[in-house]
């Protein structure tokens, strides 16, 4: 009885953040290992598919860098970074585009399975508009984004369908490209004034120390947030993300959330209690 009640004092909780978050846009990306790993995946999904059901108009966009580095592997193709993004030459651009899609797929089948409305797109399908990256070495077909097409988004989040992106671009004569997905995600947040950016990963959050889980920072300022990278405790592969939420909120996106996929239902844990388990980045304090 007593777990029964504790259920349902969890919803009770829920009741004004669901009422305060209806209607609103959440923009949600999910990518690397954490992609990968099928029970991750299944409670993602599940909190997604709850958003929708409560009324937020929710976007998933997915990455794919695992899928497409082992399939270049499989044909003798070794993957090329520089500065952490894909070296993208025609050869490479077909078997991102293929991975991309088949990813797409994949979620959008299982959304569905879990009773969701959903809609895939692909990203150079008139959606993500973007000009060549320039870079000190050429990337090939790597894309900057320049506009996002909101339409094409609000026809499907009008008629309530979960939308899952795919990290592709179109440029100059329809030519594809590959996109950053961290890119893509705080380009759309942007454009579409969304409540929220998520970046899902495989860590609790910011971290004063990576090595001691108690030392999570429940909360951070954009003054506060280049303090840290500073001082080099934001540092590595978090700092890019840490530079697309500061992006999206210098554009008027009212929070950003680091959330650690690897927790069961993180996502409603985080929008959802009092407490939450991420990091969560203001543009001013409270």
């Amino acid at each position: 009885m007593q777990n029964i009640i504790k259920k349902a004092g969890v919803l009770v909780e829920a009741i004004p953040y669901i009422h305060a978050f209806r209607h609103k846009v959440f923009v949600i990306k999910y990518g690397g290992s954490i992609l990968e790993d099928p029970v991750i995946r299944k409670n993602v999904l599940e909190d997604i598919v709850f958003l929708s059901y409560v009324g937020i108009k929710t976007i998933l966009v997915h990455g794919g860098g695992p899928h497409i580095s082992s399939r270049l592997k499989e044909i003798g193709v070794q993957p090329v970074f520089q500065d952490g993004i894909r070296v993208t030459d025609e050869p490479t651009l077909k078997i991102v585009t293929e991975e991309l899609i088949k990813l797409n797929e994949r979620i959008v089948k299982e959304i569905k399975e879990l009773k969701g409305d959903v809609t895939g797109i692909i990203g150079n399908e008139d959606l993500v508009h973007v000009i060549k990256r320039q870079s000190a070495k050429d990337l090939g077909f790597v894309g900057t984004v320049t506009n996002i097409n909101k339409d094409v988004l609000n026809t499907h989040l009008k008629r309530g369908h979960i939308t899952v992106i795919s990290p592709l671009g179109v440029g100059d004569s329809q030519q594809a490209y590959n996109v950053n997905a961290d890119e893509v995600a705080s380009a759309i947040s942007k454009a579409m004034n969304a409540e929220k950016l998520v970046l899902l990963t495989d860590v609790s959050g910011v971290m004063r120390d990576m090595n001691d889980p108690d030392s999570l920072i429940p909360t951070l300022t954009l003054e506060e947030v280049q303090n840290l990278i500073n001082t080099n405790v934001i540092k590595g592969g978090m700092i890019p993300k840490v530079n697309s939420c500061i992006e999206a909120l210098n554009a008027g996106v009212k929070k950003v959330h680091i959330v650690d996929a690897q927790v069961e239902h993180a996502l409603l844990l985080e929008f959802f209690t009092n407490q939450g388990i991420g990091t969560q980045i203001l543009r001013d304090s409270m």
